[in-house]
C-alpha cells in the first residue's frame, strides 16, 4: 500500500474559499498529491483567475467558479455545472469563513445572523449539494473547516464561536447519517497562523503576538503549509475509517493552560 494512501490521482476536490491563506495553502496540497482542484470564491472573478494561474504555473490541475456559498440555488447550479465540466466531485472542503470582531452585547442581529450563516449555514448548503453525487457512488470525503472556537471561547468573536462551536457539532452529524454510504466527514481546527491578516499583529511588542508565541507550546505561529498534510490526509484513502473527528493543527494550544509569565 505504502504512499498510495495519500495519493489522490484522480480525485476531484472543491475548496470553498480557497483564493488566499489557509484555504489556498490547503488547496495547494491537495492538488499537489495528485487531485483536480476546483477553487472557489465570491468576492471577484480576478482573484479567482489569479489564484488558478498561480496553481497551474506550479503544476496543479485547478480550475475556478464564482458563486455565493450561502445562496443554496446558485450552490446546486455551481455542484451541476462543476460536476459536467470538470468531474465528480469526490473531496470537499468548506472552509469559506468570515469573523466579526465586536463584543456581544453590541452586535447587531444582523451582523450575528451574518456570521452564522457563511460559517455554519453554508457548510450545510454546500454539503447537501455535493453528497449527494458522493452517496450514488458510495465514496466520498468532506472535510469542515472548524476553529479552536469550536472549544473556546474569546473576547469579541461570540458569533465565530457559536458558528465554529456547531459546525463542531454539524460534522459529527454528518458522519452519523452519511458514514453508511463510505462517506468520511471530519473537521480541521486551525490555530493561529501567519498570514497577510495577521502581518501587522506578528511584530515583537505587539501584545497578540507576545500572546501567540507565549501561549502555543511550539513557541511560533503556524505556518500556512502547516495545514497541508492534515487536507491531505483526510481527503485520501489513509483516513478511510476516521469519521466524525476535529483534527486541531495549532501547534499544542489546546493541550495547555498556558505558562506563567516568569518560565
Amino acid at each position: 500500500m505504502g504512499s498510495k494512501i495519500f495519493d489522490l490521482t484522480g480525485k476531484v476536490a472543491l475548496v470553498t474559499g480557497a483564493t488566499h491563506g489557509l484555504g489556498m495553502a490547503m488547496a495547494r496540497g491537495i492538488g499537489k498529491s495528485g487531485a483536480t482542484v476546483v477553487i472557489n470564491g465570491n468576492s471577484s472573478q480576478e482573484k479567482i483567475d489569479k489564484a488558478v494561474n498561480v496553481f497551474k504555473l506550479e503544476g496543479i490541475n485547478a480550475y475556478g467558479y464564482r458563486f455565493d456559498v450561502t445562496v443554496e440555488k446558485a450552490v446546486v447550479q455551481a455542484v451541476s455545472q462543476i460536476e459536467k465540466e470538470v468531474g465528480s466531485i469526490d473531496i470537499l472542503v468548506n472552509n469559506a469563513g468570515i469573523i466579526k470582531r465586536t463584543p456581544l452585547v453590541e452586535m447587531e442581529v444582523e451582523d450575528f445572523e451574518q456570521v452564522v450563516k457563511v460559517d455554519l449555514v453554508s457548510p450545510f448548503i454546500v454539503s447537501k449539494a455535493v453528497v449527494k453525487g458522493m452517496m450514488e457512488r458510495n465514496a466520498g470525503k468532506i472535510i469542515n473547516i472548524c476553529s479552536m472556537m469550536s472549544e473556546l471561547g474569546r473576547n469579541t468573536v461570540g458569533a465565530y464561536a457559536a458558528a465554529k462551536g456547531g459546525l463542531k457539532m454539524l460534522t459529527q452529524n454528518m458522519c452519523v447519517e452519511w458514514a453508511q454510504h463510505n462517506i468520511q466527514v471530519n473537521g480541521i481546527g486551525p490555530g493561529y497562523f501567519a498570514t497577510e491578516q495577521t502581518l501587522p499583529i506578528r511584530v515583537d511588542g505587539h501584545p497578540f503576538n507576545e500572546f501567540i508565541v507565549n501561549r502555543t507550546p511550539a513557541g511560533v505561529w503556524g505556518e500556512p503549509n502547516d495545514l497541508q498534510g492534515a487536507a491531505v490526509f483526510l481527503s485520501a484513502k489513509a483516513s478511510d475509517f476516521v469519521n466524525g473527528q476535529i483534527l486541531y493543527v495549532d501547534g499544542g494550544i489546546l493541550a495547555t493552560i498556558g505558562k506563567p509569565s516568569n518560565e
